[in-house]
């Protein structure tokens, strides 16, 4: 199931290239997209903001391999555009996401920092 929504070879090379800060990237990710979740939360009804938050989101998304995460961003960030339809559905699939994935990097960080 993991590797549906984590890219494994992203996450190899990235270890492979971060060496010992590799835990502390992951716990920088984690950190950063719980602001960007409360922060889309609290811009529910504000499509410029989602955009911006979706664009950042979903580089950062995607540079840790989180695929479906990044995907369900980059859509938040096109449907926000010159839209005043209701995105908050899409919103709450991307906190939906986080929450699957968050633990999997968690565990990921915790392999690798023993």
């Amino acid at each position: 199931m993991a590797e549906i929504h984590l890219d494994p070879d992203v996450l190899s090379g990235l270890q492979e290239v971060m060496e010992d800060e590799y835990p502390r990237l992951l716990e920088t990710f984690l950190h950063d997209s719980e602001e960007r979740v409360t922060a889309l939360r609290k811009a529910r009804d504000d499509a410029k903001a989602l955009g911006r938050i979706a664009h950042s989101f979903k580089g950062s998304s995607g540079n840790l391999g989180a695929v479906r995460l990044a995907h369900l961003c980059q859509r938040l960030e096109v449907e926000s555009v010159g839209t005043t339809a209701d995105l908050g559905a899409l919103v709450d699939q991307i906190d939906h996401e986080f929450a699957l994935v968050r633990p999997l990097y968690e565990s990921e960080r915790q392999r690798f920092s023993l």
